[in-house]
């Protein structure tokens, strides 16, 4: 029976059974370099088989490259250290002073599972999020809270950003107000206060 099949091919046939076998010989050392997945020391992979996730726990380096090789296994690649730059956040104090917010947040992925299967794009979630907090907690304070302790602020962000990210697998590591800009005007109407209560104590 396989005799007679192989008969039964033709010449057309053959020539194009030697091809995709001449052309799987040359593209075997590109295809095996393209399976191979290398991740590095502050990457965290997340392996789905079939849409699943495989794992729960997620793979660090040296841990993945077997499974590059099977098929059908798609690997997530995820950075766990993030840094989110709120630069100039125009922000509405409870004084009715609108000032503008320089501020820093450092987060840590301490679960690249729960970041991948809880949230679609969890940096940009991140980002969002913390420019709501900044807002809805700076909005609670007047201008004077703020310049006089910045770390007050920071510890509020801290505690309501890690309440709501505890089931996506992130952690704040700090949180830091850089700069406030406040009006030209209010600046003017600040250094008015400050000079004239000066003169009252020196009378």
């Amino acid at each position: 029976l396989i005799a007679n099949r192989q008969e039964g091919i033709g010449v057309c046939g053959w020539i194009l059974v030697n091809l995709s076998f001449l052309l799987v010989l040359i593209t075997f050392p590109v295809s095996i370099w393209a399976c191979i997945k290398a991740i590095r020391e502050y990457e965290r992979a997340v392996v789905f088989h079939l849409g699943c996730i495989l794992s729960k726990k997620a793979k660090g380096p040296g841990e993945c490259m077997q499974y590059s090789f099977s098929f059908p296994k798609d690997i997530l690649l995820l950075d766990p250290s993030v840094m989110l730059s709120l630069s100039w956040m125009q922000i509405l104090m409870k004084d009715a002073v609108t000032t503008q917010v320089d501020g820093t947040l450092y987060c840590r992925v301490h679960s690249a599972v729960c970041a991948v299967a809880n949230v679609t794009d969890v940096h940009s979630a991140t980002f969002l999020l913390a420019q709501t907090t900044l807002r809805s907690v700076l909005g609670t304070q007047s201008l004077a809270q703020l310049l006089a302790g910045r770390e007050e602020p920071a510890h509020c962000i801290q505690a309501i950003f890690d309440s709501a990210t505890e089931h996506w697998g992130m952690k704040v590591a700090r949180v830091e107000i850089k700069d406030v800009r406040i009006p030209m005007a209010m600046q003017k109407m600040i250094a008015a206060e400050a000079e004239a209560a000066q003169e009252a104590r020196a009378k």
